[in-house]
């Protein structure tokens, strides 16, 4: 019984919904006197239809999973689950995250819904067995987050919510495609369409570190809009600049190690800009 209780809960890849959960947070906190909303239906409803979109990602994604030595040991691939209680999960955790989500305000609800086509239908049914350019439908849905929380406390979506869903819109490639780069291979064999295999790896590369900088230079562009104090602006500029540096250190030095780095340094770069548009 606790396996199979583990084996749930690593359904909803807990690290991945805790960030995309976490620029929800941000979203909400970067508007200094919310209008509507609260930190309980924010939570509760980005936490359970995040879950139930990687749910049925997962449920979906099954054979493909199967396939890939990165992946072949996820709990429905492995055949320790049947898909029918991950379905079920998947089902009533979506249902209840968009339920809530339209209970606390209709345009948050719309946002999140958005976010959830567009993980779930477009990019995973739709297009990641398709095109390489999923990637891109991908991103839109993790920016959705931080759109549905700074929508829910503004009461609209302005030019600073559309700036930080560009910003993790930008930095997903980073992520995606620096696994894709490792796992070529096993991409390959498995059917799924990736930029390393279609377009090469210099110009997979060339996109990882163009996406980078100009994901850096966007959440520099929403620190300075939400007139942040200048301490706090200074040290976004000076994450900010390491990152630019690593990324320019990736594309004249390509391999696996230095974009793992890199990727590693992103990924701590977003929490740390994130967290300081939270508490500033």
């Amino acid at each position: 019984m606790i396996q199979f209780l583990q084996d749930l809960w690593s359904l909803i890849k807990s690290k991945q919904t805790a960030l995309l959960l976490f620029t929800g947070v941000a979203g909400y906190a970067s508007v200094a006197e919310p209008l509507r909303g609260g930190w309980v239906p924010l939570l509760g409803a980005l936490f359970l239809s995040i879950s139930g979109a990687t749910v049925l990602n997962m449920v979906y994604d099954r054979d493909i999973d199967a396939q890939m030595a990165r992946t072949r040991h996820r709990p429905l691939a492995a055949g320790r689950l049947s898909p029918g209680p991950a379905l079920a999960l998947g089902t009533l955790l979506t249902a209840g995250g968009l339920f809530w989500a339209f209970l606390t305000d209709l345009l948050f609800g719309l946002v999140v819904l958005a976010g959830w086509l567009l993980d779930v239908v477009v990019y995973t049914v739709w297009l990641k067995r398709r095109t390489p350019w999923s990637v891109l439908w991908g991103g839109i849905s993790g920016g959705m987050p931080v759109l549905a929380g700074r929508a829910l406390a503004l009461g609209r979506i302005d030019l600073v919510g559309a700036l930080l869903a560009l910003a993790v819109l930008l930095w997903i490639p980073t992520h995606i495609m620096t696994f894709s780069i490792k796992y070529a291979k096993d991409y390959a064999r498995a059917g799924v369409p990736v930029f390393p295999n279609v377009y090469g790896q210099d110009m997979t590369q060339k996109v990882i570190s163009g996406s980078t900088v100009l994901a850096a230079l966007t959440m520099v562009a929403v620190t300075w809009l939400l007139s942040l104090p200048w301490g706090t602006l200074g040290v976004s500029f000076c994450l900010g600049a390491v990152l630019v540096g690593l990324s320019a250190n990736a594309l004249i030095r390509p391999s696996v190690a230095v974009n793992f780095r890199l990727f590693k340094f992103a990924s701590v770069y977003m929490v740390a800009v994130m967290a300081l548009i939270t508490v500033s």
